[in-house]
């Protein structure tokens, strides 16, 4: 005789409601006395768990949301926020500060060491770029500036436009490196080549610049073609390794990031053989952190595969002493990178909603929550902007004081 499953009652029904929101509140107050933050407050449905008067509340839609940032919060939280599984109701920058003011000094897990073991060789270093570099140039003039200058601008004012920012930001650069007319400079990872250009235009200097993002490069050629500037820039499809040659100044923004710990004396070996052995110079500008920490994971997966963020004692250690230059100048632009981060949401956000970022919309929200929390990272302290300018030992061509780095934009040169 087959057995027939009794119909639930209503008030079967209530208990069961009554006991899922006994779980989901649990789960919200745990979560809320692991982040230990004042400000926020969790919900998932009528459940609900920490601030009373919240600066922001993270929605959950569903539990498994709630569950896997339980398990691994880094992860989960970015890919459940691009899926809409979780909303802040609130601003969106302010809940990621103070979240990360409030998780300030946690040890990362033991596996996301792991991550830094992994070698980049020239071939996982292109697959990395592709993944971040080659979404499309179109993707990228709807918010950087118009030169696409995708790194810290220098704010000399804060008021300043982004395209002023980016233009000092290259001339810093170039009078950190004292750079003189006719003389050679090597670039590993030059972006769509703004920086190597104004060398070339400004300072009246022959650049070797590589890259290995193909449409990054066939950008760079073709505007220097435009700008008459082929003869003075050489743009090379190729890994940092494949730089070769004598050069009197070595200088990289925003790639160090990229080399991973694994291959710093490497990149140490490619500037020791290409810098002048008596008079070469040159400088890293790279995003590191105070303490040693592996980054976030989630933009390790979805935004920079095999990216690092190294302290400055790493650099030194590592790339610059195995090198045998030394340390003339350090500079933290950190407030810096954050403003520049401010513009390029602005500018990210209203493509958006003009519907000009063509992708869907996981992509778009991902991509939203990437630069948010990369302003907020820079804003707390998180993350810093450094530029280090070093020197062979007997070179004495970096300026004796730092007044001439603002006396302003030199005249044009050649």
């Amino acid at each position: 005789m087959s057995s027939v499953r009794p119909l639930s009652s209503p008030l079967d029904e209530v208990r069961a409601h009554a006991a899922g929101r006994r779980v989901d509140g649990w789960l919200l107050a745990q979560l809320a006395a692991r982040v230990r933050n004042p400000r926020l407050r969790y919900a998932l449905g009528a459940a609900a768990a920490g601030a009373e008067q919240p600066l922001a509340t993270l929605r959950f839609q569903d539990r498994r949301a709630l569950l896997g940032l339980l398990v691994d919060p880094e992860v989960h939280f970015g890919d459940a926020y691009a899926e809409g599984r979780i909303e802040v109701e609130g601003d969106l920058l302010e809940t990621l500060e103070t979240t990360y003011r409030a998780l300030e000094g946690r040890r990362a897990s033991p596996l996301s060491w792991l991550s830094l073991l992994v070698r980049h060789t020239p071939g996982r270093a292109r697959d990395n770029v592709h993944h971040h570099y080659d979404l499309g140039n179109d993707f990228y003039v709807e918010w950087l500036d118009r030169a696409l200058v995708y790194t810290c601008a220098y704010f000399e004012t804060p008021g300043a436009s982004l395209e002023e920012a980016q233009v000092a930001k290259m001339d810093h650069v170039c009078r950190k490196l004292a750079l003189r007319p006719g003389e050679a400079v090597a670039e590993a990872g030059c972006g769509w080549g703004a920086l190597a250009r104004h060398m070339a235009r400004r300072y009246g200097v022959t650049v070797t610049a590589c890259n290995l993002s193909r449409e990054q490069v066939a950008w760079a050629r073709a505007r220097a073609a435009e700008e008459s500037l082929q003869d003075r820039v050489r743009f090379l499809e190729a890994d940092y390794r494949a730089l070769d040659g004598r050069f009197d100044a070595f200088v990289s923004v925003g790639m160090l990031e990229h080399v991973g710990l694994r291959a710093y004396r490497e990149l140490a070996q490619v500037i020791d053989r290409c810098l002048d052995p008596s008079r070469g110079r040159g400088l890293l500008h790279f995003i590191g952190r105070a303490q040693p920490r592996p980054l976030n994971a989630w933009i390790r997966r979805r935004i920079f595969p095999g990216a690092y963020a190294p302290t400055l004692d790493q650099v030194m250690k590592r790339v610059l002493r195995p090198a045998r230059v030394v340390v003339s100048d350090v500079e933290n632009l950190r407030r810096h990178y954050a403003l520049t981060l401010a513009h390029w949401r602005r500018r990210y956000e209203r493509s958006c909603a003009q519907g000009r970022v063509p992708f869907d919309e996981r992509f778009r929200r991902t991509w939203r929550l990437y630069l948010a929390g990369s302003q907020a990272a820079f804003a707390t302290g998180e993350l810093e902007l450094f530029q280090v300018t070093f020197a062979r030992r007997d070179d004495q061509s970096l300026p004796w004081t730092r007044a001439a780095l603002y006396e302003g934009s030199r005249s044009a040169a050649g």
